[in-house]
């Protein structure tokens, strides 16, 4: 079976487009190798997946007919993602949001809109002065 087909019926993506795609960016490896979508795989099979920061390591145990419930899935891969992994994930979550607090540094774009919308309201309520 190909692996971008494999990893969308093991459920490691929603779409097999997306699997295909994960797998021309290079975040898709077999043994070690960077795979192109084609590349078959098969039982006892180490493979690397990078998905939202995480490497997720799995062992090809089985390789299903089609895409399986989530339920069935640890019939046919065995993960070994260390947890450290996903630690590191939920640290960087935490430093994503104190990295701007409310007030300091540029405004963003939303912030901008809002200034131009207060500054163009302000504007039509003024009285025009008289020459």
């Amino acid at each position: 079976m190909r692996i971008d087909k494999f990893l969308w019926s093991t459920r490691y993506f929603k779409t097999r487009n997306i699997a295909t795609i994960a797998c021309k960016k290079g975040q898709v490896r077999i043994n070690g190798d960077v795979v192109k979508p084609s590349r078959e795989v098969y039982p006892m099979d180490n493979v690397i997946v990078r998905k939202n920061q995480i490497d997720y390591q799995l062992t090809v145990l089985d390789v299903p007919e089609s895409r399986v419930g989530a339920k069935l899935v640890d019939i046919y891969r065995k993960d070994t993602t260390p947890r450290e992994a996903f630690e590191t994930n939920e640290l960087l979550k935490f430093a994503k949001d104190h990295y701007r607090k409310k007030g300091l540094g540029r405004p963003t774009k939303k912030d901008r809109r809002d200034i131009d919308e207060y500054l163009s309201d302000d504007d039509m309520e003024r009285p025009k002065p008289e020459d």
